[in-house]
């Protein structure tokens, strides 16, 4: 009887790292099409190529990078947003992300939150804690925050923390989540 319900297994495998994948093809593409806002030619916008070079390398189809340069052509109304929250033992969130509904992505981030245990900040009142600097790791030559005064995560519950860091980054418009506590995640 081994073997009979290999599909299924195959299923939901493949299932599982597609939703990553669609996942991570949403983020590149949102920021395809925010650096293209400013100037679609990316020999001669420095971020523009970057992030095509990133899509490449991450498999994405010419044919989604294609329609992300349209997108911003046709769309002048995509965002860049930056959500604050405070969670558990003074947690400090930063979500970057891009949104063509600002008022909805933040309605939902702030349900998201409450539903996490968190509060919302007001708009700036969490960026002194935070540094903008140039990440080179995962994302060259893209401008996101870092915090000024980490804390060690050893000293709570580090689970939790992680729980409420990936809850944020799936978030379909979330682009990169930054917060004060040293927390090991694969973003």
């Amino acid at each position: 009887m081994s073997g009979h319900n290999k599909w299924s297994q195959i299923k939901h495998q493949k299932g599982a790292k597609d939703k990553k994948r669609a996942a991570l093809f949403t983020k590149i593409l949102g920021a395809v099409s925010i650096a293209a806002k400013s100037d679609s030619n990316p020999d001669t916008n420095p971020r523009l190529r970057t992030l095509i070079e990133k899509a490449k390398d991450s498999n994405v189809p010419n044919e989604g990078i294609t329609r992300a340069l349209n997108r911003a052509k046709e769309q002048k109304d995509l965002k860049e947003f930056i959500f604050e929250c405070v969670g558990p033992h003074n947690l400090n969130l930063i979500v970057e992300g891009v949104t063509d509904n600002s008022n909805r992505t933040l309605q939902q981030l702030r349900t998201l939150a409450q539903d996490l245990g968190c509060k919302a900040a007001d708009p700036g009142s969490l960026l002194w804690a935070f540094e903008l600097v140039n990440k080179t790791e995962n994302d060259v030559g893209i401008r996101t925050y870092q915090a000024k005064f980490p804390q060690p995560a050893e000293l709570y519950n580090q689970d939790t923390f992680e729980k409420i860091v990936s809850a944020f980054n799936e978030h379909e418009d979330a682009q990169r989540v930054v917060t004060n506590f040293q927390i090991a995640t694969s973003n």
